[in-house]
């Protein structure tokens, strides 16, 4: 047996190789991959244009730490800034060190401010990741039990509530932040309302504090535009990305604006491998097949296409609760757990996901074509039906 910690509840299946929106195991069956990664295989796998832009900078060079200059970091921080009208980048390894970045930079702001126990806003049912501060601020008890005590310094509110953050606001001067995904993905794929996301910044606006979304899971053109949060029309004070930014290399990114930028100093935070010019070489050339190859659109125009189809297939089923999302970011609720569809979906060729316990969660790859799409929703709505019929 393989001496790997016993962290995942792993299915069995390895895969040896993929190619678009297909893997293969090492019988050489084929799967529809519907899950990319988690929301990381952005332009699927084995995407040319990824490979060749890889294997070029890896005959070049693949680190040489923050101590210099890296020309591949200044170039994707300036595009990043530039699609998100942000004003500067920190580069980590992942969705929970970028996220770290970002309390980190709060707290800091609140000292700023002369507040001398800063306190942050998050939302019921959130993910915000697994080190001690990014769970302590997740919104999951099965995520935090076993590894209290927990971090301070986190108000926990419903979700998508303006009402619960302005009593907050009423009575916590300690409050410096308020962080939430646009999109909660590990929380059953629930979206905020896009009123919620403009009164939020006014409220940030008039209370001083900093905005913070985590657009770990929704961003990078997921749901059909750049970032979830630009639906609203609304500018963060700071933003985390990760997973579909470099399409399956470890890559973070906090970025800042307005009175978040410029605060963090040399000393104040660091990453060795953050930044590293592999990983941004990955991240440019997602930016640039995502824009080239009309992404963004295609994920909205699929995406719907899906959910409506999803829709028509499942109509008059009983116990299908709702079908959900935006853009590639679908969830199909269910009234009953059923992570067995997981296992099901892989006997029948499909990788799919489960997450809050009862909704199957969809985060295909943005190169999805139209007939992998079709094959998707057939194979899942007669699984779903099978299962319900069960």
């Amino acid at each position: 047996m393989p001496h790997l910690m016993n962290t995942y509840g792993r299915l069995p299946v390895a895969f040896t190789h993929g190619q678009g929106c297909r893997l293969f195991d090492e019988q050489g069956k084929s799967y529809l991959d519907a899950l990319a990664g988690i929301a990381v295989n952005t332009l699927g796998h084995n995407h040319p244009r990824l490979v060749r832009a890889m294997t070029d900078q890896v005959g070049r060079m693949m680190h040489v730490s923050n101590l210099y200059r890296v020309l591949e970091a200044e170039q994707l921080s300036d595009r990043l800034a530039a699609l998100a009208r942000m004003d500067e980048v920190f580069f980590c390894n992942s969705g929970c060190e970028a996220n770290e970045a970002a309390i980190k930079l709060a707290r800091y702001y609140g000292h700023q401010q002369g507040v001398d126990q800063p306190a942050i806003i998050v939302m019921e049912h959130a993910f915000h990741g697994r080190t001690l501060a990014t769970l302590s601020a997740t919104g999951n008890r099965k995520v935090q039990a076993g590894f209290e005590p927990l971090v301070s310094g986190f108000v926990r509110v419903p979700f998508d509530d303006l009402a619960a953050i302005e009593q907050v606001a009423e009575r916590n001067p300690n409050v410096v932040a308020v962080l939430f995904e646009p999109i909660q993905g590990e929380g059953g794929i629930h979206a905020v309302h896009s009123e919620f996301m403009r009164s939020l910044r006014a409220i940030c606006d008039q209370k001083n504090w900093l905005l913070m979304v985590d657009e770990v899971q929704c961003g990078i053109g997921r749901t059909g535009s750049w970032f979830a949060h630009q639906r609203a029309g609304v500018l963060p004070d700071v933003m985390t990305l990760a997973k579909g930014l470099g399409s399956g290399m470890p890559i973070g990114a906090c970025l800042a604006a307005g009175r978040a930028a410029g605060l963090f100093k040399p000393g104040n935070h660091g990453s060795t491998f953050g930044g590293n010019p592999l990983a941004c070489a990955a991240a440019l050339t997602t930016l640039d097949v995502i824009e080239t190859d009309g992404l963004l659109s295609r994920a909205q125009i699929l995406g719907d296409a899906i959910r409506n189809n999803l829709r028509d297939g499942l109509t008059g089923v009983a116990g299908v609760v709702d079908i959900r999302g935006e853009g590639l970011m679908i969830g199909v609720e269910l009234d009953r757990p059923c992570g067995d569809l997981v296992k099901l979906g892989l006997a029948a060729g499909i990788l799919i996901n489960v997450t809050a316990e009862k909704v199957v969660r969809l985060l295909p790859p943005l190169v999805m074509r139209d007939e992998e799409g079709a094959e998707l929703v057939t194979v899942l709505s007669t699984l779903i039906r099978e299962f319900l019929g069960a």
